[in-house]
This record gives C-alpha cells, structure tokens and sequence, in this order.
C-alpha cells in the first residue's frame, strides 16, 4: 500500500477532540476516584481547623451559658451571664474603646497603604524597595510594641527628647487618656501597613492598563483616572482589606498587654484585653466566653455588612 493511501485513509478518520483524548485509561473518568484522594489531601486541614477552631468554639458557646472556673464544673445559669453583660458599664466601655481604635486604625492604614501602593506601582519598581515595605510586619507585635514603648517613653524616650529640643512639651504617649488609644493604633498602623499595602498593589496589577490609556484619550487626568478608573475597579481588594484589617483590629491585644494594661483607668481596657481579665485573670470563664460569642457576632455582623454593602464579590472588569 502506497503511502499517499495510507495518508488518505489517516485523513478520513475523524480527529480526537482534546478533551476526550485527555482521558485514555480504560474504565477511568473524572467523576470517579477523585473524592477519597481529595479528602486524604484535606484532612490535616480538616484535622486542624476541628481541634483548634470548631471544637474550641462550639466549647466556648457552651461555657458562655455555664458558671465556670478552672477548679469545678461548669454550672448552668441559661442567659444570665449575657444580662450581666447588658448591664456592666465596663463592657460598654470596652466595646466604646474597642471602636475608636479600630476607626483609627482602619482609616490612617488603608489611606497610607493606598498611597504607598499607587507609589510602588509608579515610583517604586525595585523589587528590594518593596520588600522592605514588609521588615515592620515581620516584626512580632509584641516587640513592635516594646519597641515604641520605649521610643514614646515619658522620661527617656527619644520621642520626647526630640519634642522637648524643638521647644515642645513631653507627652505622656502611654499614660495619658487622651493619648493612650490613638499611640496604640498608630503602632499597628505603622507595622500592618506595608503587608496591607502589598494586598492593594496586587490588586492595582489586575486592572488593564488600556483602561488607562483609554481615560487619558478622554482627556482624564491623574487624579480622575483614580477616582474613575483605579478606585470602582479596586472596590473587590478593598472589601477583602476592610474585612480583614477590621477583623484583625478587633481583636487587638498583645499591644495593650504590653504597654498599658488596659490604662490610665480603662482608657485603653479593648474588648480582648478584658475578656482576657474576666477568663484568666478572675477565673470568670463562663462570662469570659459570653464575651467573646459576642465580639464574635459583632464581627460576623461587620464582615457580612461590609461584603454586602461592598459588593465585594463582584467585580466591574467583566
């Protein structure tokens, strides 16, 4: 047989999609097989997640209805640990100093980080540079507190020698009511916002640059293409920033813990700092974890509201 029939015959044969030639193994298909593979590769996350959140959780949830401390049995006393908490001014106090830290915190972070991320993604294109960006966030919170613990010192805290040299007057960063909570918040503004920072600059790599090009072609400037362009298009990153940073400051705690101890008086008394006194501190652990079922609603709460109101799962680039 001559080769051009050989190449006449191969040419009446109907090609082979790709997608059925992927699968050659007789008796195989990707409906079967695929599910005890995947739970093998998921358990130790399974494992995990059970043992140290859903388990703890589910326990604090009980603990929350129940007298408890560490040397008897739980106790149960139905609602009356969540009546207590209605009528304790400390927990008003808490959840009030809670939210300033967290309305300036989130504000001065996503604003900076913002900015440093539009100027690594014009100015700063060395990949050392942003790198560098991450050195406070690698920092461990207890020490970044220490740190500025003893930079913002009232007596020997080169913070305060500087004012005093310019003609200022010593501020009393840890020890003031008035201070107390805005130092703590611009200590973790300073060591999250480059991580933060790094989260919105992957999100600017996203938006196509003839979206750009095409607003400067309408006679749009730098700052309109932000608003226009930049912003509605990075709406999706800065929902899932938000929810974090949000999450996050709520639940701020070692900073106090080393600084101040929830002072002067309760100025700086956050919510996890006292739910840490309540639990380990005066052995209080039923009303400890009805403390925190409540900060956890609250939570819950805030990142359902912002994803809603956000539309943080959805995206404008389609």
């Amino acid at each position: 047989m001559s080769s051009s029939t050989l190449a006449e015959q191969a040419a009446r044969q109907p090609a082979v999609p790709p997608r059925q030639r992927r699968f050659t193994r007789p008796g195989w298909s990707p409906s079967r097989g695929d599910l005890p593979a995947a739970l093998l590769f998921i358990a130790p996350a399974l494992l995990g997640l059970s043992l140290f959140f859903l388990f703890p959780m589910l326990r604090g949830v009980y603990l929350s209805f129940t007298e408890y401390n560490i040397l008897g049995e739980p106790t149960w006393v139905g609602t009356a640990n969540y009546e207590a908490i209605a009528q304790d001014p400390l927990f008003w106090n808490a959840l009030w100093v809670t939210i300033q830290y967290v309305l300036i915190n989130i504000t001065l972070q996503t604003v900076l980080a913002l900015g440093i991320a539009l100027l690594m993604q014009r100015i700063a294109r060395s990949t050392l540079i942003r790198g560098m960006l991450l050195l406070p966030y690698l920092m461990a919170n207890v020490i970044a507190a220490l740190l500025w613990f003893w930079l913002l010192d009232y007596q020997i805290g080169i913070v305060n020698h500087l004012l005093e040299t310019l003609g200022g007057q010593r501020v009393a960063f840890f020890g003031s009511e008035q201070w107390a909570i805005p130092t703590q918040a611009l200590i973790n503004t300073w060591r999250h916002m480059g991580y933060t920072a790094l989260l919105i600059f992957a999100g600017l790599q996203m938006i196509p640059r003839h979206l750009y090009e095409a607003a400067s072609l309408d006679g749009a400037n730098a700052v309109q293409s932000f608003f226009r362009v930049t912003l509605p298009l990075l709406r999706p990153v800065l929902a899932l920033v938000l929810v974090v940073t949000v999450i996050g400051s709520f639940q701020v705690f070692d900073t106090v813990a080393v600084t101040t101890q929830g002072g002067p008086v309760n100025a700086s008394r956050v919510m996890q700092y006292y739910i840490f006194q309540k639990a380990f501190t005066e052995s209080q652990f039923g009303y400890g974890s009805a403390l925190a079922v409540i900060l956890f609603l609250i939570l819950a709460l805030m990142a359902f509201v912002q994803m809603k109101f956000m539309r943080g799962n959805q995206t404008d680039l389609d």
